[in-house]
C-alpha cells in the first residue's frame, strides 16, 4: 500500500491527478493538504487536511510516519517577488524537507512552459532547488492545460493555441487527463 501526499491537491490539476491515481492504485491512501481542506473527490482513501502549506511544522504534524510519494501542485504568478516566493517557493521547500525526512520514493512538481516570464523563471528556480535533494524528482511542464471543467478565459482560447501549437510546441495545449496520466506514471516508475 502506497501513501501519497498532495500539497494543493484539490486544485484543478491536483484533483485530476488524484482521480487518476485513485484508479491506477486501488491500495493507495492519499493526504490532500490545502488551505481550504475541501475536495470535490470523495473517497474513503482520501484524507483532506486544512493546513498552511507554507509551514513544515504544521503540515508534518498531520502526516503519517511513512510516505511513499509527495507532490507540490501549488503555484501561481505573482508580480511581487516576496509574495511569489511565499506562494510558490515555500510549499516546495516544505515538500522537499518532508520528502527528505521521510525518505520518500519521489517528489513531483508542476513546472510550466507558458506564462509570465517571472513565473516561468521562478518555477525553474524551484525545480533546480528540488534537484539538489537526494530524492528523485519528477517534473511535468505543461503548456496550457484544458478540459474536465476548466472554463476560464484561457480555456476559451484553446482552439487558437491548438493552431499555434502546430508551429511551436510551447503553445500546444494539453488535456488535463494527459498531464495527470504522465505525472502518475512518472511518479510510480
Amino acid at each position: 500500500m502506497s501513501t501519497v501526499v498532495l500539497l494543493g491537491g484539490n486544485g484543478y490539476i491536483g484533483r485530476n491527478v488524484l482521480e487518476k491515481w485513485l484508479k491506477n492504485d486501488p491500495q493507495a491512501e492519499f493526504y490532500v493538504v490545502s488551505r481550504s481542506g475541501k475536495n470535490l473527490v470523495i473517497d474513503a482513501r482520501v484524507h483532506n487536511l486544512k493546513i498552511d502549506v507554507t509551514s513544515y511544522e504544521s503540515v508534518n504534524a498531520y502526516l503519517p510516519e511513512h510516505i511513499d510519494y509527495i507532490v507540490d501542485f501549488i503555484g501561481k504568478p505573482e508580480k511581487d517577488e516576496k509574495v511569489f516566493r511565499r506562494v510558490n517557493d515555500e510549499p516546495a521547500q516544505v515538500m522537499m524537507k518532508i520528502a527528505e525526512d521521510k525518505h520518500v520514493k519521489a517528489m513531483g512538481f508542476i513546472g510550466g512552459l507558458l506564462g509570465p516570464k517571472q513565473f516561468l523563471e521562478g518555477k525553474k528556480r524551484i525545480e533546480r532547488k528540488l534537484r539538489t535533494s537526494n530524492i528523485r524528482v519528477e517534473v511535468i511542464e505543461p503548456t496550457l492545460v484544458y478540459g474536465n471543467g476548466r472554463n476560464d478565459i484561457l480555456a476559451k482560447m484553446v482552439p487558437v493555441f491548438k493552431i499555434l501549437g502546430h508551429w511551436n510546441k510551447k503553445f500546444k495545449p494539453v488535456h488535463v487527463s494527459d498531464v495527470a496520466t504522465e505525472l502518475v506514471q512518472k511518479m510510480c516508475n
